[in-house]
């Protein structure tokens, strides 16, 4: 990545990067801006997303889309439940010479897609939260750090539960972003129709490199940020808790459990992003509340009270916006 004379000349050039990432996963991507804006908006915060949608959606497709865009190497795990930790995070052999050899598994790329994750067991799925937090695994006793930018992708299935394992709230809180994927509308259905029945098939240019995603990582951290907006968020997340002395009304009347310290530094994080992708230099209020529902969707429990009146997530989340 070539020096920048400035942190706003490298502002300006992330906001370039992501207009050209942008327009270049569009021509495979049709009608998803939100969820690629919120992709990319992990990536360029370290963070890891959760994409639930109903099959079809091109989860999948948009995942490696991105990849093939970043440079990144892309690895795709479909979990199962006969799917073992080993399988994803690699195991011992021995070699011709009956020495013990390290075969890595599919997690040591930059990018890794689990698909349908809670399809498995929990001793699989707590496989992936060392590598989620700590950017390394262990086997065998030995330490193993992972490629970096390293990310984990996963996307879940909301119709069939019926043999799943619902990720623990410790694991789902390791997850930056819980994007809701729609259908698309009718003028997109038709585009994605028109793309994908004909012989073309369009194969994405790379637009930014490892080391290029990673300069932009630290500019991210290095944006500063008012201490009004900072207040903000931390009073969002804490009003999102029961029983408290911010807690409103609705909140101690529809749940049960509120966001963690994670939330708040989600918030701030995904707030300087969000800034500097719409060329922006340092983030306000605006900025938290255009992330604050896929950081606080899967962070929050409902109680039954809520969940009897039909009040969702989303509900309670704008009601404290």
């Amino acid at each position: 990545m070539p020096p920048f004379a400035s942190d706003k000349e490298a502002a300006d050039a992330l906001h370039q990067a992501y207009k050209r990432l942008t327009a270049e996963i569009s021509q495979t991507i049709i009608g998803q801006e939100e969820v690629v804006k919120l992709v990319l908006t992990a990536v360029f915060c370290q963070g890891h997303c959760l994409l639930v949608g109903v099959p079809g959606l091109a989860k999948t497709l948009l995942i490696q889309t991105i990849s093939n865009s970043l440079d990144l190497s892309f690895n795709r795990v479909q979990f199962t439940p006969d799917l073992m930790p080993s399988d994803i995070l690699g195991s011992e052999t021995l070699d011709n010479n009956r020495q013990f050899q390290f075969v890595k598994g599919p997690v040591f790329a930059n990018i890794v897609l689990a698909d349908e994750i809670n399809r498995t067991p929990p001793k699989t799925q707590a496989a992936l939260l060392e590598a989620m937090q700590e950017y390394s695994v262990t086997v065998a006793g030995h330490h193993y750090k992972l490629p970096r930018p390293f990310f984990v992708l996963a996307t879940q299935n909301p119709i069939e539960q019926e043999g799943t394992y619902p990720l623990p709230e410790a694991q789902l809180d390791r997850f930056m972003f819980h994007i809701s994927l729609s259908y698309p509308s009718y003028e997109a259905e038709l585009q994605i129709v028109k793309n994908t029945t004909g012989d073309r098939v369009h194969t994405p240019s790379v637009v930014l490199h490892a080391e290029e995603i990673t300069a932009f990582q630290q500019l991210v951290r290095r944006v500063p940020v008012t201490d009004n907006v900072v207040e903000y968020a931390v009073k969002l997340v804490h009003k999102t808790r029961p029983e408290t002395a911010m807690a409103g009304p609705q909140t101690n009347q529809y749940l049960e459990w509120g966001a963690g310290p994670r939330a708040s530094q989600h918030l701030i994080m995904g707030a300087k992003c969000n800034a500097l992708i719409r060329g922006k230099y340092s983030p306000d209020i605006e900025d938290v509340q255009a992330v604050a529902v896929p950081i606080l969707r899967h962070r929050l429990v409902r109680n039954f009270k809520a969940e009897a009146e039909g009040i969702t997530v989303e509900q309670i989340i704008k009601g404290l916006l």
